[in-house]
């Protein structure tokens, strides 16, 4: 390939708009920017001197630049945006998230069910949202079965319901499962939802209060009860959960941003009114480690353009800062009409950008101090490994979880930038290793980890290798992470975790296969407890991959930290969310193998039977209550074998 050639491909720039990207010399995608001018805009990078540290340091690792032209400069923020999404330069502003955002959702059925929903609405069903967190949701589904009593379990069930379930009987369900509504008032029930959810509660109330009335006086007392009990119940509601709002911005969905920034940080804040009701908020903390000096108006174009172009929008947008003419027009040509974007200087609104402020405020003087907290505790655990402390960085942990040697699950979660990462945890499933041998599943997991790793740098990929491995164990797991090391050829520090007396927390006996960094009793200079070395490990002819070798058996070291010691809380964290991760997969792999390890125990039930007969009765719970006529209704099941599997779980 020609080497790229920075002059000629200057002067050849068009001056139309158009999308740029700054690349390295391995490809790596480093900077996606938009422009109305290419030629200026482009040009600018490397004419000036006044960049900022991020876009210097940049700059100096720029290779060749690449263009795409677009018909107008709105048009180059909406694929500026889908590219920062898709490619995550590392000197874009990014504000990364582990999931999509919440919406709820009311199915397309004839008796529409109500749901928690993650990912791309989706016709013919109906989404309100998205909401900034799950809780949100479940708070808008608790009080919508309270006061319309709409249907949540899943069709499945719903299929099959010879009976009302609990929620009925507690008054959270109307129960059309079994006929107890009928599909005119269910769709009464659902529009009322549909109104509430759409901020039209005051016309919601009055329309009840009519039908109260007109029962009254019709003398249908019991039906005038229950339209006052349900008018009760949404006045209870409204009273805890709405903003006072007394003009028309409760017909409105209306978002909140605030961007605040404070010694080289930025918290933005994000707060959701939908229909004068207060659904939840969300602060971001966007990576600043190149970028020394924030402005908050970079941060709002970014985080604005980010959040809602090819997604949902509010119809106004309450903000302490100012965006650009091109990313408005944007953002209104998707949503069909002008959005409102305002920054209030007295009413109501001010009163809710105000609250925000503090919010933002709040939030960000408690991640700087947890920040610092965290940096605290790594800096403490870089001392007792004998570390410098800007050479801690990412820490990997691994766990071994089964149930007397069922369904084993190894799993590796990761503590990088000062923080868990849970978007980069794996699971792996034991495959060679004997059922409770914990050792060997240590060692497979190892291996397959740190195996694959090792190829791909040996083919010049680009992998990243943890500072140090934490081991979830006793001296038994570490003695079989020292062997993968000398196999794969690794100098990667490890500690081995064990289990203190009576397995109490603070109690914990840390493991150095390396010894101490120093020979001072104390590796914190805090007083901790220093067992000594393992004499069982004297003869080991492993070699040792710092090359201090372990045929000595001071090389071993075992102790105990102070029950306040920085270290041994991150320690402590990391340890618990990695058991939580291998025993949540386990318990989930345990269960899939038991459900289909007790079907497939029926001759002439295979996969195909099994998945179908599963996915009619929603699960093993519902094959196992079926009636033998209900069992032969499932494709592939003919009555004697629906005999056969109800003979199976019921006895001949």
């Amino acid at each position: 390939m020609s080497a790229f050639n920075l002059d000629v491909f200057l002067k050849t720039l068009p001056t139309s708009a158009g999308v740029y990207r700054m690349m390295s010399a391995d490809d790596t995608v480093l900077y996606v920017g938009k422009a109305v001018n290419l030629k200026r805009r482009v040009s600018s990078y490397f004419q000036k001197n006044d960049h900022s540290p991020r876009i210097q340091l940049m700059l100096k690792q720029v290779a060749k630049v690449e263009i795409t032209l677009t018909n107008s400069e709105a048009e180059a923020l909406i694929l500026e945006n889908n590219l920062i999404k898709s490619l995550n330069p590392k000197y874009n502003i990014l504000f990364r998230d582990d999931k999509s955002y919440p919406y709820l959702m009311l199915s397309g059925h004839d008796f529409p069910r109500l749901a928690y929903f993650r990912g791309t609405p989706k016709k013919p069903h109906r989404f309100f949202g998205p909401y900034p967190n799950g809780y949100a949701v479940r708070d808008s589904m608790e009080i919508l079965q309270k006061v319309f009593q709409l249907r949540t379990c899943e069709d499945s069930v719903f299929a099959h319901r010879d009976r009302a379930c609990l929620l009925h009987q507690i008054k959270r369900c109307s129960a059309p499962c079994v006929g107890a509504i009928d599909g005119a008032d269910y769709a009464q029930s659902v529009q009322a939802a549909t109104d509430f959810l759409n901020g039209k509660t005051a016309d919601l109330l009055k329309t009840w209060e009519q039908n109260m009335l007109q029962a009254a006086e019709n003398l249908d007392f019991e039906q005038a009860a229950k339209w006052r009990d349900q008018i009760q119940a949404l006045s209870v509601v409204q009273a805890k959960q709405f903003i006072d709002s007394h003009t028309s911005n409760n017909q409105q969905d209306i978002d909140i941003i605030v961007i605040c920034v404070e010694q080289g940080r930025v918290c933005v804040h994000w707060a959701s009114v939908r229909g004068g009701r207060h659904v939840g908020d969300k602060n971001f903390f966007p990576d600043t480690r190149h970028d020394p000096n924030p402005q908050i108006d970079d941060y709002a174009q970014a985080f604005v353009a980010q959040h809602y172009l090819g997604k949902n929008k509010p119809d106004v947008l309450i903000v302490n800062f100012r965006l650009p003419e091109s990313l408005h027009t944007a953002l209104n040509a998707e949503h069909g009409k002008k959005i409102a974007i305002v920054q209030p200087e007295r009413g109501e609104r001010k009163v809710w950008l105000d609250n925000a402020t503090r919010n933002a405020q709040l939030a960000l003087s408690q991640h700087q101090l947890q920040n610092g907290n965290q940096k605290q505790r790594v800096a403490d655990l870089a001392h007792i490994l004998g570390l410098p402390e800007n050479e801690l960085h990412r820490l990997e942990c691994f766990d071994i979880s089964h149930t007397q040697g069922e369904a084993t699950m190894a799993s590796c979660v990761v503590y990088d930038d000062f923080a868990m990462q849970p978007k980069q945890y794996r699971r792996y499933n034991i495959a060679t290793a004997k059922a409770g041998d914990d050792y060997a599943a240590m060692r497979e997991v190892l291996t397959r980890r740190y195996g694959k790793m090792v190829q791909a740098a040996a083919q010049g990929e680009t992998v990243r290798f943890p500072d140090v491995v934490l081991i979830d164990g006793g001296k038994g797991q570490v003695n079989m992470a020292l062997q993968v090391w000398a196999e794969l050829g690794l100098q990667m520090p490890i500690v081995g975790i064990a289990k203190g007396v009576e397995r109490k927390a603070g109690l914990e006996e840390l493991i150095l296969p390396f010894g101490l960094p120093s020979p001072q009793p104390s590796p914190t200079g805090r007083g901790s407890e220093v067992f000594g070395a393992f004499d069982e490990f004297a003869n080991d002819p492993i070699p040792s991959p710092c090359g201090r070798g372990l045929g000595r058996g001071q090389d071993w070291a075992m102790f105990r930290l102070p029950e306040n010691s920085p270290a041994l809380h991150l320690l402590q964290t990391i340890r618990d969310e990695s058991h939580r991760f291998a025993i949540t997969g386990m318990r989930a792999k345990r269960d899939k193998t038991r459900i289909t390890s007790s079907l497939q125990d029926i001759a002439g039930v295979g996969a195909k039977r099994k998945a179908a007969l599963l996915l009619k009765f929603g699960g093993l719970r519902g094959v196992q209550a079926a009636s033998v006529d209900d069992l032969a209704q499932t494709d592939g099941i003919s009555m004697d074998l629906a005999r056969k599997i109800y003979d199976h779980f019921h006895g001949e």
